[in-house]
């Protein structure tokens, strides 16, 4: 028996603007159809994987489900500009675009700096960040949490590792908005054509990564920036300029708004559940976990696409070679068959398998560090904040790939720092 949704509500920007990411849409297809075949107007079509352990097999199997066709679902306005694309851009790929062994020769480049022992280096960094952000508000007041705090936070972090200069973060900031949002009419530059405005966009980003590439290559220190700029693959031959400039742009800008969106629906799933906010407040080491379940819960990578490489089987569903699957990844976190009580924010959540870094060969490159971050502003706020509360409706960014808040409003108020 068909079943009934809206595919467009799984893939089209604007139902994400206007309800938030479709769990409703979600939990049916888990129920009675998690290979589902989706053919929305305006868009490529695609099969919806919404099950955790389908996303699981998937992921495990590079060799039969490809990256190299890139991670987003393209509409027809989006095709066409690819196709009409012959700028150098064009022909630009970031790790998340490749398939082994070259992606994991190209992971290795950073992959030491991401590790648990290396980012501890960190530690001072994003406790200061924290503090820093946090004594902005004052002790009293309003805010719109999503701008003063979540996207604040993050940026300086990334902008420390990646050696952006401070005076650079709000050019950056709003360059990352508006290459995240580029179908939310508010994130974009009025009066310019959307196509064009991305275009500019790949200039800008050069312009500014690229100044730090020479100067590390100049100067090299101890830091993230001078890893990147200096690499040399496995064959000892140097990244190409393209390659270089794609990995402090994935890095930048794919960690900045997902930790930015983790953080903003953390703030958001604490005052909508007081008594997970109280228990936090009154034991702030709960931060590590409360964190792991904020990812869970907010799943700010909703998706990732894969190709076929060949014809297969899933649950009974024959997938042509050439087909696109789509791993709704916020599906898998509240897949029932893994976590109890799936649809409950709880910050003492243990275990917690969830998948909002993604699994496998592409698991997120920057984990640690978004949950260093993350851990590090949710516990400044544990042990400084006396009351929090919403003061209007929170407003969604108009994305389905990176999802979150756009504007998150609340009042507050902050004992000093200790």
């Amino acid at each position: 028996m068909p079943i009934d949704i809206d595919p467009a509500d799984l893939i089209d920007p604007h139902h994400y603007g206007v309800s938030g990411q479709p769990h409703g849409t979600w939990t049916r297809l888990r129920e009675s159809s998690p290979v589902h075949r989706c053919e929305v107007e305006g868009f490529e079509p695609f099969w919806a994987i919404t099950r955790h352990a389908d996303i699981m097999e998937i992921s495990g199997k590079p060799d039969l489900f490809s990256n190299t066709a890139g991670p987003v679902i393209l509409n027809d306005r989006q095709l066409a500009q690819r196709r009409d694309d012959e700028s150098a851009f064009a022909s630009m790929r970031t790790i998340i675009e490749m398939d082994p062994p070259e992606h994991r020769d190209f992971r290795k480049v950073a992959s030491g700096f991401f590790t648990p022992r290396s980012i501890h280096r960190l530690d001072e960094i994003v406790e200061e960040c924290a503090r820093e952000q946090i004594d902005k508000l004052g002790e009293e007041g309003e805010c719109d949490f999503v701008e003063a705090i979540a996207q604040r936070h993050p940026l300086r972090v990334l902008a420390n590792i990646v050696g952006i200069a401070r005076e650079d973060e709000d050019k950056v900031l709003e360059l990352t908005q508006q290459l995240f949002g580029a179908e939310d009419p508010e994130l974009q530059r009025a009066g310019e054509d959307r196509d064009e405005a991305i275009k500019e966009l790949g200039l800008e980003f050069y312009n500014l990564f690229n100044a730090v590439i020479e100067d590390r290559r100049a100067n090299p220190r101890d830091d993230l920036a001078s890893l990147i700029a200096n690499a040399k693959l496995k064959d000892g031959s140097p990244m190409g300029p393209l390659e270089t400039f794609g990995y402090y742009l994935i890095v930048f800008t794919a960690g900045h708004d997902t930790t930015r969106n983790a953080i903003s629906g953390g703030m958001q799933a604490l005052l909508e559940n007081p008594d997970q906010l109280e228990l936090l407040c009154k034991d702030p080491d709960l931060a590590q976990k409360a964190v792991e379940e904020i990812v869970r819960w907010t799943s700010p990578v909703n998706y990732m696409r894969r190709k076929v490489l060949a014809d297969t089987d899933l649950h009974g569903q024959k997938i042509p070679k050439g087909d696109d699957l789509v791993m709704f990844y916020c599906s898998a976190n509240r897949d029932d068959s893994v976590f109890d009580r799936p649809f409950e924010f709880d910050i003492t959540r243990h275990p917690n398998r969830h998948l909002g870094f993604g699994t496998g060969e592409h698991f997120c490159l920057g984990a640690h560090v978004a949950r260093l971050s993350s851990r590090a502003l949710f516990r400044e706020l544990a042990t400084r904040l006396e009351y929090a509360e919403p003061t209007a409706p929170a407003s969604w960014i108009e994305s389905s790939f990176v999802v979150g808040l756009k504007h998150l409003p609340m009042r507050y108020k902050i004992r000093p720092a200790a």
